[in-house]
């Protein structure tokens, strides 16, 4: 097919979101190494071009992001009403799933060892990992797992791709400049979220005890007038 490449541009563009190759093969009559070739041109000839736009692939699919040269420039328009900058404690934990998935909130806390409620529910809110079952064991706890838009923001294309687990942490603390189609910024990336959990973690740890306190005062009650009505009896 004739300029299936700038065919399959114009597809991207309408969908926004990212379209499978099959997808095009099979509503154009294509194959998929044809589309794949194609999408790699167009990928060449935006990046040769120094073109605002992009094309990113990940998961056998295909989408059109900005160019990441000019993420400064776009993050200090779009970035105070489009997306909270992720915490690094947010960022590790994504990667202990992506690393360790599907794993449950306790074990994600295992290896962390700290209370990870505020990164996990930051993570979904951001549709970075998502549930994907739940284990087999007591209580059915969720089972979580990382997600295409994880693939988009570290530009993997599969997991693959991941890398050495000391790399990606080491890329997750120098993280700085976007690489997606998000265009997310980093440079005012707020301090590590780990003093905050911990303070949670130690405050929610004082009403345990101050609870338990009360309960102990109480038992210590009941148990004085316990005694008191069986002194009342034996006399």
């Amino acid at each position: 097919m004739n300029n299936l490449d700038k065919i399959i541009e114009s597809i991207l563009f309408v969908a926004g979101d990212g379209v499978e190759y099959f997808d095009i093969a099979e509503k154009l009559g294509v194959s998929v190494d044809d589309v794949e070739k194609s999408i790699e041109k167009l990928k060449s000839d935006l990046e040769n071009s120094e073109s605002g736009i992009q094309v990113i692939t990940y998961n056998k699919k295909a989408q059109l992001c900005s160019n990441s040269n000019y993420a400064d420039q776009v993050a200090e328009v779009l970035n105070p009403i489009k997306e909270k900058a992720l915490t690094k404690a947010v960022l590790e934990t994504a990667a202990i799933i992506a690393y360790k998935q599907p794993i449950t909130r306790l074990e994600i806390e295992q290896v962390r060892g700290v209370n990870s409620d505020y990164a996990i529910n930051n993570l979904i809110e951001n549709k970075l990992i998502e549930v994907v079952g739940r284990k087999d064991a007591i209580g059915k706890p969720l089972l979580f797992g990382t997600t295409d838009e994880f693939l988009k923001r570290f530009s993997l294309n599969s997991l693959e791709d991941l890398p050495d687990y000391d790399e990606l942490l080491e890329r997750i603390q120098v993280i700085k400049t976007p690489q997606n189609a998000g265009l997310f910024d980093y440079s005012h990336m707020p301090e590590d979220n780990d003093k905050l959990e911990k303070e949670q973690a130690e405050k929610e740890n004082n009403t345990n005890e101050e609870n338990e306190n009360k309960n102990d005062v109480v038992n210590e009650l009941l148990q004085a007038l316990e005694d008191d009505d069986n002194t009342q009896i034996e006399a």
